[in-house]
């Protein structure tokens, strides 16, 4: 598809018409509103779906410069439930008034430049109203392209093949297909349904990859809530049946990558980092910035640098790269680059260089200095890291059994308690400050998201999740034993046991033998130090009939005022492993507040992918350390006020009850939030936690004073 004898990849969103307050009225301001956005973004175009638009959209998009699908105002979805009546476009009655619309709308539009593809409409089937709608507009406007993605996106009437919500290895089929000479152009893809749009990386792999592949548009734009005051004063986005509506959608309208009030979701960093049109690699130590555009030069744009190690800036500045025409590339070898000797001569356990494409001058939608276009990359090591062994003094700690517990303390430094019945910290003290308010415990449930509990032609994951009782797994111990070590250190051991918390606890003698009720066996060994490090190993077997698992982790519940949370890992906005391309790593701070995302429905979110360490502090700056140990990759993270029952329990974002504590996860594994629709069970394979697979992880905790440096602790090593 050309647009004026260039080529355009399409890095666009589907938009309905919608207000928070005054619904399907248009605002300009609302619009203007839109479209800055989109630019900021990097979104090219726009699908009107799924009517024609407020003339003064067409005006606005022409000078914002948004190409355009117009979209006829004709749908008979639900004539698909019905075999009593034909669909309008096979009964030449309806024929007249299909083609009026189409007809109105070219009549009405076609003097504006932004558009570059008319669209008889969306999912009428086909028929031939629809040949006579495509035989009329190439007759009228034979300048631009048609689209319509019924009766399978790829009939005669169409101009681009324009399936919905098809899966990555399909469109390269069809890309790859001789006998197609046709582009293909996703009319909606990525459905932004919640905490989603998972695997967007993948179809933009193909797409920036693929001849025949020119793009897509995100189903969609904008969460169609409306505002709603309750009766105690309490304002809130309103879904299908909150106003006593039936029949209702519930929240199938909520589905876009910005709130009602144009908030953006953190999706939208993913969404700009696919879609930037300036693409930034390093391969054999050369960096590689390309102009990935078809007719804009760089000209107007600045680069910068920045290099990280272990989280600590190590440098930053300016460096200059050639105007590159489109579909150019300038190659940059690292050892003249302006980074290289810091590079070179850095000492850390791992190295990041940021890369940031900036506007050097003022546009309509955004200021100087916005970023277009960023990437991090790992760069490799070029000088052996050692990390420093913590010197012990070697005096024994203080184990003595109190009730039903054990207290391993070193003086009046900290204090851990142990239950032995539970087989897990109880209270863990620093300073007689209280860390821990509930233990740490095996953890394999999350809070379903709106795309786990998708399942309109089978099960969907939260329906296999709760068959399998994982949202109500009662974890026993079993051979639980504590043994002073001649090296000084106290090493805990248990065997847990996962039942469906329905059943009545079984005695050791039950637990041990092979039971068919047992979900999960869990094998965990635990070594205090005298530093007041605990070092968690964990051997994880899941039963192998169970479905693919949402988690494998632990999960811990702080006290309330460890509310300043600083990790290294990705972010700073909420990422998780199947959408965390645009996340850098780097060390970041939040309250446990800000880490909530409000999502209109809630379930599972505020994680953190790929951390390496996290810390939880109070004003005081007393908390508790975590990081991945040994061999264990880095690890997913979240701590929130609202535990995953609330989240499952509650309908709406304000009827969230805050708990007593934060509920804190530290994944080994997580699956991911999938989106390639919202209907069907799509997390892609690589993403999935299958139950067959044996997880071993370790993980390193230790109490933190307001001296402590959690740099320090993370380049530090425990003695063998």
């Amino acid at each position: 598809m050309l647009v004026n004898g260039s080529p355009v990849v399409i890095r666009g969103v589907n938009r309905h018409e919608h207000h928070p307050r005054v619904g399907k009225t248009n605002l300009e301001a609302c619009m203007i509103k839109d479209l800055v956005l989109m630019r900021q973004n990097n979104i090219n175009a726009v699908r009107n779906s799924h009517y024609p638009q407020h003339p003064r959209w067409y005006e606005l998009c022409d000078i914002f410069g948004l190409y355009v699908i117009d979209e006829a105002n004709i749908e008979t979805h639900g004539f698909d439930e019905t075999s009593h009546f034909k669909h309008p476009t096979l009964e030449p009655i309806w024929a007249n008034s299909m083609l009026d619309r189409v007809v109105g709308m070219v009549e009405r539009d076609k003097n504006h430049a932004c558009i570059i593809i008319w669209s008889l409409g969306n999912e009428a089937s086909y028929g031939p109203n629809h040949s006579a709608m495509s035989g009329w507009v190439r007759g009228r406007d034979p300048t631009r392209l048609i689209h319509y993605e019924g009766g399978g996106s790829r009939t005669s009437s169409t101009d681009i093949i324009c399936p919905m919500y098809m899966r990555v290895w399909d469109i390269l089929k069809i890309a790859n297909d001789p006998s197609e000479n046709r582009p293909l152009i996703l009319c909606e893809y990525s459905h932004a349904m919640g905490n989603s749009n998972g695997n967007i990386d993948a179809y933009w792999k193909a797409i920036d990859n693929t001849m025949g592949l020119q793009g897509g548009f995100i189903w969609d734009w904008v969460d169609q809530g409306l505002l709603k005051e309750d009766a105690d004063g309490s304002k809130s986005w309103a879904y299908g049946g909150d106003f006593g509506d039936t029949p209702n959608d519930l929240n199938f309208c909520i589905n876009g990558i910005v709130w009602p009030d144009r908030t953006l979701h953190p999706a939208v960093n993913e969404v700009k980092y696919l879609y930037q049109p300036i693409k930034i690699s390093l391969v054999d130590n050369i960096l590689k910035i390309e102009n990935g555009q078809f007719s804009e030069t760089t000209e107007a744009l600045d680069f910068s640098w920045i290099l990280h190690g272990d989280g600590s800036v190590l440098g930053s500045g300016s460096f200059s790269v050639p105007n590159l025409a489109p579909q150019s590339s300038h190659l940059i070898n690292m050892e003249s680059s302006p980074w290289f000797t810091l590079w070179s001569t850095c000492v850390a356990k791992e190295t990041f260089l940021s890369v940031h494409v900036t506007l050097r001058d003022p546009t309509r939608w955004a200021k100087a200095g916005h970023v277009l276009a960023s990437a991090q990359l790992c760069l490799p090591q070029t000088k052996g890291f050692v990390p420093h062994v913590i010197a012990l003094s070697k005096s024994p700690l203080i184990s003595e059994q109190v009730g039903d517990g054990v207290i391993i303390s070193k003086n009046h430094e900290w204090q851990i308690k142990i239950n032995s019945q539970l087989g897990t910290i109880d209270s863990w003290k620093i300073n007689n400050v209280e860390l821990m308010s509930k233990g740490i415990f095996p953890c394999f449930w999350r809070a379903p998201t709106d795309n786990d509990n998708g399942g309109f032609y089978t099960k969907s994951y939260a329906t296999t999740w709760r068959e399998a009782f994982l949202d109500n797994v009662s974890f026993y111990s079993s051979q639980f034993s504590v043994k002073e070590l001649p090296d000084h250190t106290v090493e805990v051991s248990t065997t847990y046991y996962g039942l469906p918390g329905h059943l009545p606890k079984p005695d050791d003698a039950a637990l041990s033998e092979a039971s068919e009720s047992v979900l999960f066996r869990v094998h965990m060994r635990c070594r205090i130090y005298e530093s007041g490090d605990v070092i968690l190993d964990y051997e994880v077997n899941p039963k192998s009939d169970l479905p693919p698992l949402p988690r494998v982790g632990v999960v811990f519940n702080a006290e309330k005022s460890l509310n300043h949370v600083t990790w290294y890992g990705k972010g700073p906005f909420e990422c998780y492993p199947d959408r965390k391309a645009a996340a850098h790593v780097g060390v970041y701070e939040s309250s446990v507040e800000d880490l909530h995302v409000p999502y209109i429905v809630p379930g599972e979110c505020g994680g953190r992918a790929d951390v390496r360490w996290v810390a939880l502090k109070n004003a005081d700056g007393f908390g508790l350390f975590a990081s991945t140990h040994g061999e264990s990759p880095p690890m997913q993270v979240s701590a929130s006020y609202y535990g995953a029952a609330e989240l499952d329990r509650a309908t709406h974002q304000h009827k969230l009850v805050k708990g007593d504590d934060i509920e804190v996860h530290l994944d080994h594994r997580h699956m991911g939030v999938g989106g390639d629709d919202s209907w069907t069970p799509c997390v892609h394979e690589e993403y999935l936690l299958p139950p067959a697979a044996s997880y071993r992880f370790s993980l390193r905790l230790r109490p933190l004073s307001p001296s402590s440096s959690c740099h320090d602790i993370y380049s530090s090593q425990l003695p063998n």
